[in-house]
């Protein structure tokens, strides 16, 4: 009986291939095909990693990669497609480069569809490559590639990618690789989609197909802001008593923290982060964030990178949809960012219009270090505008001190309860990793690790999570991104997100990404739940039937037995939070040995406070 031998897929380890490393040299051979010029652009642009669901459409370029590329990218084996489009979604957000998901023809690209989505409403760069036909008829195998083509394939994500293409020929494979590249990179960014004919990739191909110059300038320059605008934003500010600083997207740029904080300083503004990516330190004595009364006497708002500048500037009553806004009508408002850039004919991602009073169509990431340049020319040598500010930073820290003691206060409430209360389990995680290099990667633990933790760098944590059936994906490619420096990457991981998708469990395992995991286990979908509760509030139906359809016990998952069917180190579950820190320890030896570690911690269903 003839056998194969099996080869390994692990990742290799840092000192081989990191995010900034060369590509190995490509495998020359007697005979060249259509895929090989796909791996040649993959080369070429540095894409280190690709995160896929096999595929026999794509099976050229398969061959191509593993042999002919010498597995760069390195693949990575997932077993669903959103699963490998939130890899590389979280890959993005975390390292600010692009990684690539391949999703095989139509129903590989069907399956991905809300991933894509999301990708794009958190604007994440993502090189999906797809595959198709073969579009020539006299090519396609009978019955299986007929019901995996359509014509534009493409169309099924165009809604919701900045571009996708399909070239006819091996020879506009380079120019459309380029372009698609330039246009996922150029800001605001976002997933692109390229589909490849399957014939294509399997053709050999019979002449040489040039690249595109590699001293060419793949991603254009950043949107400046208009000179005038920005001095006119300057007069506005320093005439202001009371700015508010509203960030959402700013710190997609690390070097962007840092200017935050020097613009701050210089206004001596309260910094209000909506968290779509960590903007501002947490311990900054000007940070507000989550302190909504900090706009009830605000004269001027200045957005920078604001998209959903309404969710947090207004009350909500849930049960009527009616809306309250905190911040006065008499207030101005600044805009700089990319505004209608990014507005989409489809998707309603684009929220509310911002009916601002200045409006700067710009790349915070060149708007935020000149404007402060500015403030510091306007306020130096003015005693009087000078004091204003000392006295506006000194009242705004007082504020800030207020909240995080207060916060604190808070977290004590039902310390000893079992199960734990979910501020009781983030002084648990905080306790032992503080000391630690750590990443917090999505979920926020309802917001107490903002409270309680020191977010002091601005690669402690990619942004705020999105929907359920997202965050492990996403937690697993901001693991990838960190794992060649060697930190300690955290998840909070609700227990309902992991059941959308508990075979990636596996992907960590096998590609030897190591990552702390700490079940948010509630048994339920909780945040379902309390819809219910408020419906049956307004209703005056039962509240003792509000849980139907929403909790996840009877039976409960056991995520620790699950994780170690996969290969993790796995203990649980864990209800008492005086058992959570020794746990934590064990936990991080093995995660410091490169072998991923979950713990299945039990809390409450909603720790609440009584006014």
């Amino acid at each position: 009986m003839n056998t194969l031998a099996k080869p390994t897929e692990v990742l290799p380890p840092a000192d081989e291939i990191g995010n900034d490393a060369p590509p190995p040299a490509v495998v020359p051979s007697a005979q060249r095909w259509g895929s090989d010029v796909i791996v040649d652009l993959l080369h070429q642009y540095k894409m280190p990693y690709a995160a896929l669901n096999p595929g026999a459409s794509y099976r050229g370029l398969h061959d191509s990669i593993v042999n002919y590329g010498d597995n760069y990218p390195r693949m990575m084996l997932c077993q669903h497609e959103e699963t490998a489009v939130q890899i590389a979604h979280g890959y993005a957000k975390a390292s600010g480069k692009p990684m690539v998901a391949i999703l095989h023809n139509l129903v590989g690209l069907l399956h991905a569809n809300m991933a894509v989505y999301y990708a794009y409403v958190d604007r994440a760069p993502i090189f999906i490559v797809g595959a198709t036909g073969p579009m020539d008829e006299s090519k396609r195998r009978p019955h299986i590639d007929w019901i995996h083509t359509a014509n534009v394939q493409g169309q099924a994500v165009r809604d919701y990618t900045k571009w996708d293409y399909q070239p006819h020929t091996v020879d506009g494979v380079p120019e459309s690789f380029a372009r698609a590249y330039g246009v996922m990179m150029t800001e605001p960014q976002g997933p692109i989609y390229m589909c490849y004919d399957a014939w294509l990739q399997e053709k050999p191909l019979e002449h040489d197909v040039p690249l595109p110059p590699p001293e060419a300038m793949a991603v254009p320059t950043p949107m400046a802001p208009d000179p005038a605008a920005l001095r006119k934003a300057v007069d506005m500010l320093v005439q202001a008593e009371r700015p508010v600083i509203l960030v959402e997207y700013a710190g997609r740029h690390h070097p962007s923290f840092q200017a935050l904080i020097e613009l701050a300083e210089t206004l001596g503004a309260p910094v209000f982060d909506i968290n779509a990516r960590l903007n501002f330190p947490s311990r900054h004595p000007l940070n507000m964030s989550m302190v909504k009364d900090v706009f009830r006497d605000t004269d001027l708002m200045l957005c920078l990178d604001v998209r959903d500048w309404e969710k947090p500037t207004t009350e909500l009553v849930s049960t009527t949809r009616e809306l309250g806004d905190l911040v006065p009508a008499s207030a101005k408002w600044i805009d700089i960012g990319f505004s209608d850039v990014e507005l989409s004919s489809w998707a309603m991602d684009y929220q509310r219009l911002l009916h601002a009073d200045l409006r700067i169509l710009a790349d915070t990431a060149v708007a935020i270090p000149a404007l402060t340049d500015l403030l510091r020319e306007r306020i130096g040598g003015q005693t009087d505008l000078a004091g204003r500010i000392a006295r506006r930073s000194k009242d705004t820290a007082g504020k800030h001190h207020a909240a995080r003691a207060k916060w604190q206060e808070q977290a004590r409430r039902d310390w000893d309860a079992s199960p734990m209360t979910a501020p009781r389990l983030a002084s648990e995680i905080w306790e032992v990793i503080q000391h630690e290099d750590w990443v917090l990667t999505a979920n926020t633990l309802e917001d107490w690790t903002r409270k309680l933790w020191d977010f002091d760098k601005p690669y402690r944590h990619p942004g705020k999570s999105l929907g359920t059936a997202t965050q492990f994906g996403i937690s697993l490619g901001v693991a990838l991104a960190h794992r060649d420096h060697g930190r300690l990457v955290v998840d909070i991981q609700p227990d309902g997100d992991l059941m959308f998708d508990a075979g990636a469990l596996w992907v960590a395992a096998k590609h030897r990404i190591p990552m702390l995991v700490v079940m948010y286990n509630n048994r339920a979908y909780y945040n379902d739940w309390e819809h219910q509760v408020r419906m049956a509030k307004h209703r005056g139906t039962a509240l003792d039937r509000a849980h139907i359809g929403m909790d996840m016990d009877d039976p409960a998952p056991d995520f620790a037995t699950l994780a170690r069917s996969m290969g993790w180190h796995a203990e649980g579950p864990i209800e008492r939070a005086e058992d959570v820190g020794p746990a934590l320890r064990r936990a991080i030896e093995q995660v410091k040995a490169g072998k991923p570690a979950l713990l299945d911690t039990i809390t409450q269903k909603r720790f609440e406070f009584k006014s």
